[in-house]
């Protein structure tokens, strides 16, 4: 690991800088936490380096995250990206990446108030609460067909599946596209370099989803009556109130960014559960914890491990640390909630926490749109799993679960568990 250093007021670059941290690997991804304590501790600000080689500056701590993600100076549009980041950050290819990338977390005001204010609607709480019984239903569907007894893998049984059939609901998508969604496709977040021997089939996924869209665009384009968030989103674009690369993006958005983390965070929080069978226990006996200790989970282990690229325009100071125009600067959430000067025994897994301000769903005007209804979805999943698999442990050592190698995300693509029976 390279040595960690105070970030302040360093005139190197970050690509190319020796004394950059780097932000990958096997061990990292399994538990950044004693490394986001390191950097914690010798300051706001950091090099970093991801395993593409692009280099960023990383904000830990709870105060500075705060700050960041509050900063009007730092923008999201990709435009205010400099070359070095360009060449190295700039994953997605043509035409994909113009067509499908201006979606809302590249975007900022005033685009992205109106983009936001499109679909905030669909997300609102009481349109959520409505959806519970239904939420509710799927989550017990999936359940039932698991087996009886024995064991399964939650992720391939129910998280990787949970998420999706939710959304579906949420947004209106119909059934025949509901069928023809391939998870696959969700991957395309991950980045897979130009050199990555693994390119050829991501672009292939790429432009697999890319077709789907339109497909899916013309579907309701035929069906003016549609209420839905997507065909409302279709009829903002025959208004004019978006282009076709801005609706495409959006669309794109709810299909991959509306379930992934979603997925990712059932999966984080069982893995929490079942190193905490203390905790585990208590869920199941006292169901009415389940709004706190969601909430807690998500403290204590984000999803949302990074967040997106944010630039300054021009060079400017950012908690004393000189930062170039351009350069990209990363928030580390799961450090800020991890910050023991915000949250007392902040490494300790504490259903009782109040007050518990978290930056998991992030802050400002980039905060998740869709936080009430992922909320919602924890809450039903894991008080369903809970009290439907009686005797839950892992069926292999939790040390031994691999986590996904994304670089801004935390879960886990499988999850062997056993379970004495199905109630």
């Amino acid at each position: 690991m390279t040595r960690i250093e105070p970030g302040t007021n360093h005139s190197d670059r970050t690509t190319n800088d020796p004394h950059a941290v780097e932000l990958y690997g096997r061990e990292y991804k399994r538990d950044p936490y004693p490394l986001y304590a390191k950097l914690r501790d010798a300051g706001p600000i950091h090099r970093v380096r991801f395993p593409s080689g692009v280099g960023a500056w990383l904000v830990t701590g709870y105060e500075a995250a705060h700050a960041t993600l509050n900063d009007p100076r730092l923008g999201k549009n990709h435009d205010l990206g400099n070359d070095r980041w360009r060449a190295l950050a700039s994953i997605m290819p043509e035409p994909q990446h113009t067509e499908l990338q201006v979606h809302l977390l590249h975007q900022d005001p005033p685009k992205h108030t109106t983009m936001r204010r499109l679909v905030t609607d669909a997300f609102a709480p009481r349109r959520v609460d409505a959806l519970r019984p239904r939420i509710q239903e799927i989550a017990d569907d999936l359940v039932d067909a698991m087996p009886a007894g024995g064991g399964a893998d939650l992720v391939a049984c129910f998280a990787a599946r949970f998420p999706f059939r939710v959304l579906a609901e949420v947004i209106g998508l119909p059934s025949e596209f509901a069928a023809r969604f391939r998870r696959e496709w969700c991957k395309v977040v991950q980045p897979v370099g130009p050199r990555d021997p693994r390119r050829a089939g991501y672009e292939a996924l790429l432009r697999e989803l890319q077709g789907y869209i339109a497909d899916l665009v013309a579907d309701r384009r035929a069906d003016p009556a549609d209420d839905g968030l997507l065909g409302r989103l279709v009829a903002a674009h025959t208004a004019g109130e978006l282009t076709r690369a801005e609706l495409d993006s959006m669309i794109f958005q709810l299909l991959v960014a509306g379930q992934e983390p979603v997925t990712n965070q059932i999966s984080t929080a069982l893995i929490t559960l079942l190193r905490h069978p203390g905790h585990l226990d208590r869920l199941r006996e006292e169901p009415a914890l389940l709004p706190a200790a969601v909430e807690e989970l998500l403290r204590y282990d984000s999803a949302f491990e990074l967040t997106t690229w944010r630039f300054l325009a021009a060079d400017d100071d950012l908690h004393g640390t000189a930062v170039p125009a351009g350069d990209s600067v990363i928030v580390s959430l799961c450090a800020a909630n991890r910050d023991p000067k915000r949250f007392p025994d902040a490494d300790t897994l504490d259903f009782d926490r109040s007050p518990n301000p978290h930056l998991a769903f992030g802050h400002g005007i980039h905060f998740c749109p869709a936080a009430a209804l992922a909320r919602v979805e924890l809450r039903v999943a894991l008080g369903t799993l809970v009290a439907r698999l009686p005797g839950l442990a892992p069926a292999v050592p939790l040390d031994d679960v691999e986590w996904i190698p994304a670089v801004l995300a935390r879960g886990v693509d499988a999850l062997p568990v056993t379970y004495t029976e199905r109630a």
